[in-house]
């Protein structure tokens, strides 16, 4: 039972903001499915034209094709357009170049890791380097003497840095050899003045080299100590996220989502702060306890203010009224739009996903606090911690018993309980209601949804919360050692938070394994794990009911993944032992049974069948309660004795210098199976 860690691949913007997975794979069935394919030999003829409009046209064109169409991105990228834009960010007109960045920067949020990978691939970095020093001179002379600056400064600093910025930030969640890469292009100092000069740029173009900061700074020794030891970085976040400091100012059309945007920049400014935390002196950020003085007063507000359901009723409205953008056909030279056109209700759902990606982010950070128990004093102390989030009224199908998560339960005497501590009741009641999909959250059966980037932000949320949930329940279990009364826990605590996570995974629904539906399998993965823990935490507490047993024994048989099988097992095993639950019981541990050699057909993975012996033996290691009447009429006694000779087999197949704990943990599961056989023989029961 792990925990989820900071991983660079888990804690990406988007991982596919767009997603094509639901499409046949190959050129022709994205020809077939594409509603553009006409247009595309045209933009290719056009990218190489000797006229510098028409070059431009058609870097404009590709940002307009690609917005939420995974088969046109996949049609044009069979076209070797991702080489013919990075040709382009060495064209000779300037404005071709800004246009390039452009459609390259849209390319990798939308199509995630493989186009990033590509243009990796294909050097990139190589006509990119050189935009840094030019970017950084010109925002110098921009800033010192704006009336002196070159005409075009303005844009060149606002979105092409921002569009630079952003194509360095998604290619660094690529992959180790591209993140090493970008490390040597001395990106820090150059991020840094963005961030210094907030106040005099735009918020979106700073919130952009945040967001890249953030990510460089993730387990990322060279970035970290880079920022870490220079005490005017360290001065300058931490005044971004104090709450004297003045927001950044938004200009113009950013003024309608100014709160929006200016929430997003102070929660990336404490992830930053986090990754590059415990700060030295003698930087003033060395005095301050960040996670209770400036992470947690800023994450609270972002998280008890969101509600899902009501996000996703005005993107459903934004959908509906969604205006067409211009058409292909109708672009002439002349007029060629912007690159970053959008009609009123595009600008909307972007706020929307703007607010989305903020509360995800925030429960990343989270997840990253939570690796640990949490310091309860800490919890106590923000805001909000002695009050429930006010969302009494959710009266969603499925959350009834999320909403009633106040932790202040009676005992069947009615007497009031215990109450929990003051973390359980600030993060595990709000963080429920993140788990609870909406209809948004993810694509239809064998359909793309109505809103890709919509549906992509909110199944990151769903997934991000529940890794956190895990976290608090590992560490709960870890430090308790199994006593949840030591917390100030109550069963009933127990009982309310995995009818509530089993609740949530009935509404996302056990198709999937279809195309497109890889964020319900995540969200089942992770939800499993959250189960096993709340389980791990409250054995013999929980009621399993037939439905429970039946799916998860499914689940399990369908999943490939080994450590998806064990965190099943692991679930599976503290349902089987609550006390009265006979027949769930008897059908855990004979699917259990079902596992074990020499019978199992195909045979266990190694890890899950070690989970088995294992659950096997806790679950029967007391003869004394109602359950145990399974294992004697059964038989089970005799199925363990003709498992032993599988499970040693298996054992000594592990390789003791490549996979040294497994092999550890596997001699102490056989040398327990054989010495729980000698202890039910002498029971002669």
């Amino acid at each position: 039972m792990g925990k989820s860690q900071k991983k660079r691949q888990m804690r990406r913007h988007n991982p596919v903001r767009v997603p094509d997975s639901h499409l046949p794979k190959g050129l022709a069935s994205a020809s077939a499915s594409s509603s553009k394919t006409e247009a595309i030999l045209p933009i290719i003829q056009k990218m190489e034209s000797v006229d510098p409009a028409e070059r431009k046209w058609a870097c404009v064109a590709v940002s307009n094709l690609i917005q939420n169409d995974p088969s046109t991105r996949r049609l044009l990228q069979g076209k070797n357009i991702v080489g013919q834009l990075i040709t382009r960010l060495s064209d000779s007109e300037e404005e071709v170049v800004i246009e390039a960045a452009g459609s390259l920067r849209n390319l990798c949020i939308d199509g995630g890791f493989d186009i990033c990978a590509e243009m990796f691939n294909k050097n990139i970095l190589a006509p990119l380097k050189p935009f840094i020093p030019k970017i950084s001179a010109t925002l110098s002379q921009f800033l010192t003497s704006p009336k002196d600056s070159p005409e075009n400064a303005q844009k060149l600093v606002y979105e092409f840095a921002d569009n630079v910025i952003t194509i360095l930030w998604c290619l660094s969640e690529t992959s180790n050899k591209a993140l090493n890469a970008i490390n040597e292009i001395s990106l820090v100092p150059f991020l840094m003045s963005f961030l210094a000069a907030r106040d005099k740029l735009p918020l979106s173009t700073v919130t952009s080299a945040a967001q890249c900061l953030y990510v460089l700074t993730d387990e990322n020794p060279p970035i970290i100590d880079e920022v870490r030891s220079n005490a005017e970085y360290t001065a300058c976040l931490l005044a971004i996220v104090r709450p004297e400091d003045a927001a950044p100012k938004a200009n113009g059309k950013d003024k309608d989502t100014s709160d929006v945007r200016t929430i997003a920049f102070r929660v990336l400014t404490c992830g930053i702060l986090r990754n590059i935390s415990p700060i030295p002196p003698p930087s003033i950020a060395a005095t301050v306890d960040l996670d209770r003085d400036v992470v947690l007063p800023t994450l609270e507000p972002v998280l008890s203010s969101t509600d899902l359901q009501e996000l996703t009723q005005a993107a459903e409205q934004a959908i509906d009224q969604q205006e067409s953008i211009p058409q292909l056909e109708s672009l002439s030279l002349k007029h060629t739009p912007k690159s970053d056109h959008k009609t009123p209700s595009e600008l909307e759902l972007e706020r929307l996903e703007t607010r989305l990606r903020t509360v995800q982010l925030a429960l990343e950070i989270l997840t990253g606090m939570c690796a640990t128990l949490p310091d309860p004093e800490i919890f106590s102390g923000a805001p909000g911690a002695d009050s429930q989030d006010g969302n009494e009224d959710e009266d969603d199908e499925g959350m009834e018993d999320a909403g009633d998560i106040d932790m202040a339960v009676e005992d069947a005497s009615g007497q009031e309980a215990p109450q929990p501590p003051a973390f359980f009741t600030t993060l595990v009641a709000p963080l429920l209601k993140f788990v609870h999909p909406t209809t948004l959250s993810f694509p239809p059966l064998g359909a793309p949804s109505p809103h890709p980037p919509t549906t992509s932000a909110l199944s990151a949320i769903h997934i991000s919360a529940l890794e956190c949930l895990n976290n608090i329940f590992l560490s709960m279990t870890t430090s308790t050692r199994g006593q949840p009364s030591s917390l100030g826990l109550d069963p009933a605590n127990g009982r309310a938070v995995f009818d509530a996570v089993w609740g949530a995974l009935r509404l996302v629904g056990t198709e999937i394994s279809g195309a497109g539906q890889e964020r319900r399998r995540e969200v089942w993965d992770i939800g499993v794990g959250v189960l096993w823990g709340v389980g791990n935490l409250f054995k013999g507490a929980l009621v399993p009911t037939e439905e429970q047993v039946q799916v998860l024994i499914q689940f399990c048989n369908a999943a490939q993944d080994p450590q998806v099988k064990v965190k099943t097992i692991g679930t599976l095993e503290c349902l089987a032992q609550h006390p009265e639950s006979v027949d769930a019981n008897r059908i855990i541990s004979a699917y259990f049974l079902s596992l074990l050699p020499p019978n199992a057909n195909p045979p266990t993975h190694t890890e899950p069948l070690l989970q088995a012996v294992s659950a096997l033996i806790d679950i029967y290691s007391d003869e004394t309660l109602p359950y145990d009447v399974n294992f004697r009429q059964g038989r089970y006694l005799d199925t363990l004795v003709q498992s032993v000779e599988g499970v040693r087999k298996v054992v000594r197949s592990i390789d003791r210098k490549k996979e040294r704990e497994l092999r550890l943990r596997g001699e102490e599961v056989r040398d327990n199976l054989v010495a729980f056989i000698q202890y039910r023989r002498d029971l002669r029961l």
